[in-house]
């Protein structure tokens, strides 16, 4: 924890209120405020570097004059060099109260030529116990380097120098508190935690190496800013990308080289801590969908996602749904998925789970669940394309409530049929009538699909009901 001076098959819906937002760059003496350290802070340059000290008497610290909810916040850190041993230089986002919210990077001092260790946390309503530690792939003393954190309403990501190392994201459906609700101010810290900090408490300050000094600058906070309970942010997102900014497959790629290379301690790879199992959010998430062939006859192939691996989350908001699909593509088999569906009030949500070929004379096979109002049924929408044609469509309420548990929704799809299933149970029929003059899918290969999207001017009894 930083110091102060008082001593996602689930699908999870995410639910946007704010909007427009202040981009704030550094003029330290309109920025911030000291909040502690008698006299060891002090801004220089007319307002562009602030300098905190600490020696045996005490530390000291600042923290931003405006609290955000929400945002993408840098500065940048030139941290104690030599013998910084004992030392913690902090850069936090935190509320205020027990109940406290709170976003940490933490540099852990060491003896001269041996490696600062940069201290991760994420805490929720008081409780953290989330902690990730690196190595830095550079001298954090030789000169000022970029350490930003972005806080979206669907994950936590930290920075250096534009480098993810870390990502936290929100899994609330799962029961993992997410910090959504408490404004927060940026606060750093010069402190002395020698009880702990370096080597476990082993190494101790050297107070003859006094005053030890860390350095910062260019504070810059794109995010929303509160005051008296309003926000600065207006109702439209669209010129916030950070709001809704994701890991794309280039920053995916720079995370894990860091983990792979620089990661210390994982708090989801500590047994010995977690001893009755690791934390839920630990074990959700896949790099990637993984699609595992058990059986094969010929042109019949058995696909079922692998039992090795968990969960894969898709999520919607005000800008956008998302969707995944299979690597490989297949000309009949039996397909199994199981599905946690969106909970609460759904209205205006379409999950989907179908089958589907390239083209403009397209094959699909379709599972399309229909969100509804919250206590009412959601509705399973089937539906079966030849060429590009549909239009044969086939409607169900379940005997069970889809957002309480997985459950396994099949398709059984070969030259003579196409059954839907619901937990092995079968619900609709479609028989190949080639025969008779009614087209069925024989020859075009079909991809895997999974999407969440919103479709409020039609899902929900007709559109009435739009998505909340």
């Amino acid at each position: 924890m930083a110091f102060y001076s008082s001593s996602y098959p689930f699908l999870i819906l995410f639910l946007v209120a704010t909007s427009s937002f202040i981009v704030a760059f550094c003029n330290l003496y309109k920025d911030v405020d000291f909040s502690w350290g008698d006299g060891r802070a002090k801004i220089l340059n007319n307002g562009k570097i602030l300098t905190l000290s600490l020696d045996k008497a005490s530390g000291s610290g600042f923290q931003s004059k405006d609290e955000y909810l929400y945002g993408k916040f840098d500065m940048q850190l030139k941290l104690v060099p030599n013998n910084s041993a004992g030392t913690v230089t902090t850069y936090y986002l935190k509320s205020q109260g027990s109940s406290w919210d709170e976003i940490d990077f933490e540099f852990l001092g060491n003896l001269s030529g041996d490696p600062y260790i940069v201290h991760t946390n994420v805490y929720t309503q008081g409780k953290g116990d989330t902690e990730q530690q690196f190595y830095l792939w550079f001298d954090p003393t030789a000169d000022f380097h970029t350490y930003s954190i972005l806080w979206n309403p669907g994950h936590i990501v930290f920075y250096v120098d534009g480098r993810p190392i870390r990502e936290f994201k929100n899994v609330e459906p799962f029961g993992v508190p997410y910090p959504k609700n408490q404004t927060m101010r940026m606060y750093s810290s010069l402190w002395n935690a020698d009880e702990w900090a370096t080597r476990g408490g082993l190494v101790k300050t050297d107070w003859s190496q006094a005053p030890f000094t860390a350095s910062f600058r260019n504070f810059k906070a794109n995010a929303c800013t509160w005051s008296n309970g309003t926000s600065s942010c207006s109702s439209s997102n669209n010129n916030k990308p950070w709001f809704s900014q994701e890991l794309d497959s280039t920053s995916q790629k720079k995370l894990k080289w860091v983990q792979n290379n620089y990661m210390v301690y994982n708090y989801c790879s500590d047994t010995n801590r977690f001893p009755q199992g690791l934390p839920v959010e630990c074990t959700l998430f896949l790099p990637v969908i993984s699609i595992k062939n058990l059986t094969s006859h010929g042109e019949m192939v058995v696909v079922k996602y692998s039992t090795t691996v968990s969960f894969l989350l898709l999520s919607l908001d005000k800008f956008s749904g998302s969707g995944f699909q299979s690597k490989n593509e297949y000309l009949f088999g039996k397909i199994d998925m199981q599905l946690k569906l969106v909970p609460g009030n759904s209205a205006g949500t379409v999950t989907a789970y179908y089958l589907r070929s390239h083209g403009e004379a397209w094959d699909e096979i379709d599972f399309e669940f229909l969100g509804n109002l919250s206590g009412q049924p959601y509705t399973i929408h089937t539906n079966v394309y030849q060429q590009g044609k549909g239009d044969k469509e086939q409607q169900f309420h379940l005997w069970f409530d889809p957002t309480k548990d997985f459950h396994a929704y099949s398709v059984l799809w070969n030259p003579k049929r196409i059954i839907f299933s619901v937990d092995e149970t079968p619900i609709r029929e479609f028989k190949n009538l080639e025969s008779i003059g009614v087209p069925f899918l024989k020859s075009n290969p079909l991809r895997i699909h999974s999407s969440l999207w919103n479709a409020d001017q039609w899902a929900t009894r007709g559109g009435l009901i739009k998505t909340d």
